[in-house]
């Protein structure tokens, strides 16, 4: 039986990457999907900077396959660095050397891909028995307050694992995950049943799907252990949140803030111009190029 924890500081962040990228193909044959840009900067490092300004301290990565490149991305360069200072590259030194002291990260291998429930039990000896913050590695909000801190700051206020959420279209729910509340929703925050895995919309227990990531005991690996593997012998996520939910409190937030979907290629293309928008340097030529785009 899973253990009972006391609350405690959420200090660590596991972050699954390990999965193929299969819609952005062929860019993504030998490229992390993660690492893609977004302007100048790719998905996963403002996930992870993200996650860094609600607290945390240790990320930790779930890798597979062709994902050398995000351990490089985070790791000390020193012969760049070198270049850099010798150049008189003042600048992009600085931001190079931040990016490797961002947090303490830790890269452990998922060999086989069985589900996103079980590269979320690959971190487990990492996590120990403490609750920790779970974050995809593609999933990415522009928010006032981080998406993290949203759900720590839940996780403070009930003691419980927090799953994030958003309403969700009824031609686009079979698309995710979603929320069996229990009860009527009345709030914000809401305590759930389960989660209901791409169902038909006809059949949806509620319009509110999974994004976001989620605050969790570390009671969620016991659960996804005991998960029923899927007909193509996957482990998945919501399986173990859903049992976890039948012996323990469970809640949902509706979480504040725009979701940019990088795993679509349009709205990819939406996040790139958005934010080159707001770049110091880039706003003018593509404020001039969409007005004129001959």
């Amino acid at each position: 039986m899973p253990k009972k924890h006391q609350p405690t500081k959420i200090r660590k962040a596991v972050i699954p990457v390990a999965g193929f990228g299969t819609r952005f193909l062929p860019m993504t044959i030998a490229q992390p999907k993660e690492m893609l840009p977004i302007v100048d900067k790719p998905i996963i490092q403002y996930v992870v900077e993200q996650v860094v300004a609600a607290g945390i301290e240790e990320v930790i990565f779930v890798t597979g396959r062709n994902k050398r490149a995000i351990e490089d991305h985070f790791d000390y360069s020193g012969e760049l660095e070198r270049l850099l200072r010798e150049n008189n590259k003042l600048e992009q030194l600085k931001e190079v050397h931040r990016i490797s002291q961002l947090a303490k990260f830790v890269f452990v291998r998922q060999n086989k891909m069985l589900g996103n429930g079980h590269a979320v039990l690959m971190a487990k000896e990492v996590v120990g028995d403490e609750p920790f913050l779970l974050c995809w590695g593609d999933d990415f909000f522009e928010s006032r307050v981080p998406v993290a801190r949203q759900l720590i700051d839940i996780y403070k206020r009930y003691h419980a694992s927090v799953i994030g959420v958003l309403p969700i279209k009824e031609d686009r729910i079979h698309k995710y995950g979603m929320m069996k509340p229990k009860g009527k929703i009345t709030g914000r925050t809401f305590q759930i049943n389960g989660i209901v895995e791409k169902p038909d919309p006809k059949h949806a227990p509620s319009n509110y799907g999974m994004f976001g990531g989620a605050v969790l005991t570390p009671d969620i690996f016991h659960y996804l252990e005991r998960a029923k593997p899927s007909a193509n012998g996957e482990i998945i996520y919501t399986d173990g949140v859903s049992l976890l939910a039948k012996r323990e409190r469970v809640y949902a937030h509706h979480l504040s803030g725009r979701y940019w979907d990088t795993g679509d290629k349009a709205e990819y293309i939406k996040a790139n111009i958005h934010f080159a928008l707001q770049h110091k340097e880039l706003k003018g030529p593509i404020k001039e190029f969409l007005k004129h785009p001959q």
